[in-house]
């Protein structure tokens, strides 16, 4: 549900998405692509946010990423706390306002520029 609720967002604000169901399908998908920005949840199956984004991070340094959480077990201002210090440039806590994750996207993406290092696939969105 969460995926297809950003999905909504994000393309009637213009945006191309790609959904991945878990972090190794992403991880798998960046190897061969590129996007601007990627949104990952904290809790997903089969690979987790956190080590997402480590993955992420091992062979795309400058891919923004946001992370999301809604909680869990481990709490979730411990884990969001810890995706920030694992490289996330944002992260939202769930529930969060439609307006609160346009404003995330935009001021990551601004912050990143406009263009990823040459060289460098961006990942995906």
């Amino acid at each position: 549900m969460m995926r297809t609720l950003l999905r909504r967002i994000l393309v009637k604000d213009g945006h191309d998405v790609v959904e991945a169901a878990d972090g190794h399908e992403a991880i798998a998908y960046l190897r061969d692509k590129s996007c601007d920005l990627m949104i990952t949840d904290l809790f997903m199956p089969q690979q987790d946010g956190l080590e997402t984004i480590l993955a992420t991070r091992r062979t795309q340094k400058h891919l923004p990423i946001i992370a999301i959480s809604g909680g869990g077990n481990a709490g979730q201002y411990d884990m969001l706390r810890t995706a920030s210090l694992f490289g996330a440039a944002r992260v939202l806590l769930k529930p969060f306002r439609t307006d609160e994750v346009r404003a995330a996207v935009r001021e990551v993406l601004e912050a990143a520029g406009p263009a990823t290092p040459p060289g460098e696939p961006q990942g995906p969105a």
